[in-house]
């Protein structure tokens, strides 16, 4: 682009009105115009050819971890006196360090670099375009053009470890895993008694058993283990998590479900999420690390939002997931959760409840009063109740204060089954 007009038509009006009036002065006066004109356009830049490549220090990363953003340039074409350039980033990232604007002068073949780093909360950030403006050293001439460069950087949520989760669902897949599958075989924990078959080994002889019989030997027989089939479902809804000074409950929400994933997957399940909020997402069900590195990325992607069709857990597809198999649920609990949640449980779910505490969370922003102090105590006894009738329909719940680690919580709450859960698999 040019902005050479005004200065062309100042030089061309003083030539004429000096030619017209015969004064050798206006003459004069235009010659250091026309210079600057001549040299403005001598020197005016080509077409820009640079070459730039984006590199970012890492592209997934846990919250306000600093990210280095590194730019590597190479001017393809002719010289370029005066260059402009311009990352532009999403607006949620926070630049910690340098700037994001770099001004230079590039000469034919050279390469330069600059950087800067960023940091930014929990979610999925997609670098795109470059903004390139070059002129010469007159500011006669200009060159602007946009260059897509794609990049993208995961802020993956906080991962606790968990352990001692114990779930029993009524249905386990065929593979080797962890979980009680209520069929005989090779395993840790007894089963019961068998008779003795050819092939079977000495070692398992139940000698006591055998002595009772003249003509036949048993064996003992364990209970195998195997993988087992979760799906964690991720209460979305901005009805049911609050926020207050730039934090949400949701944020809690989103680690215990990761950190529930990672355990799940690292003991041999297939995991699978849904998000249940503004839209429905379905990560669908996988093994490995493969599988988790998806299942986070989704989680960095989730956000909470509001839908007329998904106020409430009645629209919850349950068709995704297999008959009998293990459902997790990490929500708030809102008014009318729990009825849905007992028809799950009566169809043959087995069903896990980790609720972060809205009323603990919230209380430690409001003023210390006895208005607050009655409110509080009216919504405790409203949660406690939903919570004890989940219990009493053969729900696991966990009530997780948000301030104390959720591992700590899971272990207290979440022990081994009484013997009588192993034997009537309820």
């Amino acid at each position: 682009m040019r902005r050479s007009l005004t200065p062309s038509l100042l030089l061309f009006s003083l030539i004429l009105v000096g030619l017209a009036t015969f004064q050798s002065s206006l003459l004069v006066l235009a010659i250091p115009l026309a210079l600057y004109i001549l040299l403005g356009l001598i020197f005016s830049p080509d077409k820009v050819d640079i070459e730039i490549e984006r590199v970012l220090s890492a592209e997934r990363v846990a919250p306000d971890t600093l990210v280095k953003v590194t730019l590597h340039l190479k001017n393809n074409g002719s010289s370029l006196e005066e260059i402009l350039l311009e990352d532009h980033i999403p607006p949620a990232l926070s630049i910690e360090e340098g700037k994001i604007i770099h001004f230079c002068t590039l000469a034919p073949n050279e390469r330069k670099t600059w950087s800067y780093t960023v940091s930014g909360t929990r979610g999925s950030y997609v670098f795109s375009d470059i903004e390139i403006r070059s002129s010469d050293h007159f500011g006669l001439v200009y060159h602007q053009e946009v260059l897509k460069i794609p990049g993208q950087l995961f802020v993956i949520p906080r991962v606790p470890r968990l352990r001692n989760i114990t779930i029993r669902p009524r249905h386990t897949r065929v593979y080797a895993g962890t979980i009680p599958a209520r069929v005989g075989g090779t395993g840790i924990d007894f089963f019961g008694v068998r008779e003795y078959q050819t092939g079977d080994s000495l070692r398992r002889i139940n000698w006591r058993t055998s002595a009772r019989h003249q003509q036949n030997l048993f064996t003992n027989e364990f209970e195998q283990e195997r993988a087992a089939d979760v799906g964690i479902i991720l209460d979305g809804r901005k009805l049911s998590n609050i926020g207050r000074d730039g934090h949400s409950l949701f944020e809690h929400t989103v680690s215990a479900a990761a950190g529930l994933a990672d355990h799940f997957l690292s003991t041999g399940n297939r995991v699978g999420i849904l998000f249940y909020g503004r839209v429905l997402r379905w990560s669908t069900p996988g093994y490995g690390n493969i599988q988790r590195e998806r299942l986070l990325q989704a989680l960095a992607r989730a956000k909470t939002g509001d839908s007329q069709v998904f106020t409430n857990l009645d629209n919850l597809p349950t068709q995704l997931f297999p008959p009998n198999s293990q459902l997790v649920l990490v929500t708030p609990l809102v008014k009318g959760d729990a009825k849905m949640l007992i028809q799950l449980r009566s169809r043959g779910y087995q069903i896990m409840v980790v609720s972060p505490d809205p009323i603990s969370y919230e209380l430690r922003g409001l003023p210390d009063n006895p208005d607050v102090k009655l409110a509080a105590r009216v919504l405790r006894t409203e949660r406690n109740m939903v919570l004890m009738r989940l219990k009493r329909s053969g729900l696991q719940v966990v009530d997780w204060d948000v301030n104390i680690p959720l591992d700590r919580i899971l272990e207290s709450r979440l022990g081994r089954p009484p013997a009588w859960h192993n034997a009537t698999g309820k």
